[in-house]
């Protein structure tokens, strides 16, 4: 069984990241110290000693003298802690439209997220495969649940034959009053076909990052 991400501080899961990125094409690949501890900014002491302490909860094999690797289960648990991050950067890139430090602040967020917040997210964005610069979100653990009841989704990520309520709309005041002209606001009728996004029936053409940034509550 992986152990609970709630069992970890901030900063070992910042190392578990670390050693994730440094080598996620080759798991079996050995982690320098040095190159380790130069990604994470501190000194080879102190990376000594938490690698030490990682693998003394089987997360990471220490090999003195040549550097550390992630066990199975510290590549499950670092993976999971990466794709956190890569969905909150999409939350706050392609939903919220944030434009500031957006690595920044992912790192920062992605330690108070939970197994049910994550699902809610990955469910928000369209169960997404690559981050907003292409980078792969990985794939470990991911929980589809398509039984929930009235899911929160972007326009962009309605399915089909689907249809709902508008509940938000993350833009500024000005621009949600552009939306006036086709009768998009809170609580209007939005439904999707093959060919056309509708407003209480009538097709309205919208552009993809729009489609992105208004939220509709779908019919049970």
């Amino acid at each position: 069984m992986v152990k609970s991400l709630i069992d970890l501080s901030d900063f070992e899961e910042m190392y578990l990241k670390t050693m994730f990125e440094i080598h996620s094409e080759n798991p079996a690949a050995i982690v320098k110290t040095s190159m380790l501890a130069e990604s994470m900014g501190v000194s080879a002491a102190s990376t000594t000693e938490m690698i030490q302490r990682l693998s003394g909860r089987d997360l990471v094999t220490y090999i003195p003298y040549k550097g550390s690797r992630l066990t199975s289960e510290g590549f499950a648990i670092a993976g999971k802690i990466k794709r956190r991050q890569l969905l909150i950067e999409l939350l706050l890139t392609d939903i919220i439209g944030f434009d500031g430090d957006v690595s920044s602040v992912a790192c920062e967020m992605e330690h108070a997220v939970n197994d049910d917040l994550e699902a809610s997210i990955d469910r928000l964005l369209g169960y997404p495969e690559h981050s907003h610069l292409g980078e792969r979100v990985p794939q470990i653990s991911r929980q589809f649940n398509p039984d929930v009841k009235s899911p929160l989704l972007p326009i962009s990520n309605m399915p089909e034959g689907s249809s709902g309520i508008v509940e938000f709309i993350a833009l500024p005041g000005q621009d949600i009053k552009t939306l006036d002209n086709q009768q998009i606001s809170i609580g209007a009728n939005i439904s999707k076909d093959k060919n056309s996004v509708n407003v209480s029936g009538t097709p309205v053409l919208l552009s993809e990052s729009l489609a992105k940034r208004i939220l509709v509550r779908l019919e049970a």
